[in-house]
């Protein structure tokens, strides 16, 4: 933190520089073991992502009691990687994910002390509304400079995971497939969390509230979980883009088309209706988006219950 007194005067004790330097390495640690921690279910769902289905759909019911077909959740799709790769297929491209997510945290917090942004006073009245909402856009605005630029350099990353097999390509554009996507998603993501957040807390939340604090301290977080889901089609069509026709048969047709832009990808995903919850949206009761004919599901139903009989 920088130093505000100007006066010489004994200074209370705290953190050195170095000691600075330690909590961002011990940051780092631990953002490598949460990644390490959640990579299967990554891994699962950018396979779902691709539209990677090796498993055929299973007969449910909806919240109305009709059958429907579900395609795999993330355990059964978890398991049968397993049972074809084994335990360590769950952690395939771990490496480059850990070096993207270190990356990605020595970036940001290289920005934020290379711009570091000039504090505001804490302000909550409804009088002070626009003081307020500078001081929101303000930080919002260093937020996003800092997410672009540490999105720009861990993005190339991406390509490590997947192989790059066509040599007509220029290699560096390969790398940042899917950026501007992903760009944008964090983009309207920070905006519209923090803005959503500053107009909730400033006319939904009573000041003369006892538990006017807490709510706000959480405010941002649930804004944070609905506004992801808004945002969610950026990431899907990044993650296809930074595949799509890249010599992986996921990203070649007949399973992906090749697109000569990520908004003619867009336009692909929205012309196939709301898939969001079976390209990854969702990991769990994934509605099967193909019809399914009479004979298929007499097939599955017969499948059913020879199964029930032998158990």
């Amino acid at each position: 933190m920088a130093a505000v007194a100007t006066a010489p005067r004994e200074s209370p004790p705290g953190p050195s520089p170095g000691a600075g330097e330690g909590a961002e390495c011990l940051f780092v640690v631990l953002g490598a073991g949460f990644t390490a921690l959640s990579h299967p279910l990554l891994y699962v769902k950018l396979l779902v992502q691709v539209g990677h289905e090796p498993l055929p759909p299973t007969i449910g019911r909806n919240l109305l009691g009709r059958k429907v077909f579900y395609l795999p959740g993330f355990f059964t799709y978890a398991r049968h990687i397993v049972e074809v790769d084994g335990k360590m297929g769950l952690f395939r491209g771990l490496t480059p994910r850990i070096v993207s997510s270190t990356l990605s945290t020595v970036t940001r917090g290289s920005a934020k002390r290379a711009f570091p942004l000039q504090d505001m006073e804490h302000v909550s009245n409804k009088d002070d509304l626009k003081t307020s909402l500078r001081k929101v856009v303000k930080e919002t605005t260093h937020e996003m400079m800092i997410q672009c630029v540490s999105r720009v350099v861990s993005h190339p990353l991406h390509g490590i995971i997947r192989s790059a097999q066509e040599t007509s390509l220029n290699l560096f554009l390969f790398f940042f497939r899917g950026l501007i996507p992903h760009i944008l998603g964090d983009v309207v993501f920070l905006w519209c969390c923090n803005l959503l957040a500053h107009f909730i807390n400033t006319y939904a939340v009573d000041d003369n509230f006892s538990q006017a604090s807490v709510i706000r301290s959480y405010t941002k977080f649930v804004m944070g979980i609905a506004v992801s889901m808004l945002t969610y089609p950026f990431l899907l069509v990044g993650d296809l883009m930074a595949v799509n026709n890249c010599g992986l048969r996921a990203g070649l047709p007949p399973y992906l088309p090749v697109f000569a832009s990520w908004v003619q990808c867009w336009r692909h995903l929205s012309a196939q209706g709301p898939s969001r919850g079976v390209r990854g949206g969702l990991l769990s009761f994934r509605r099967s988006p193909t019809p399914m004919n009479g004979l298929f599901l007499a097939t599955q139903l017969v499948t059913l219950k020879v199964k029930k009989k032998k158990s």
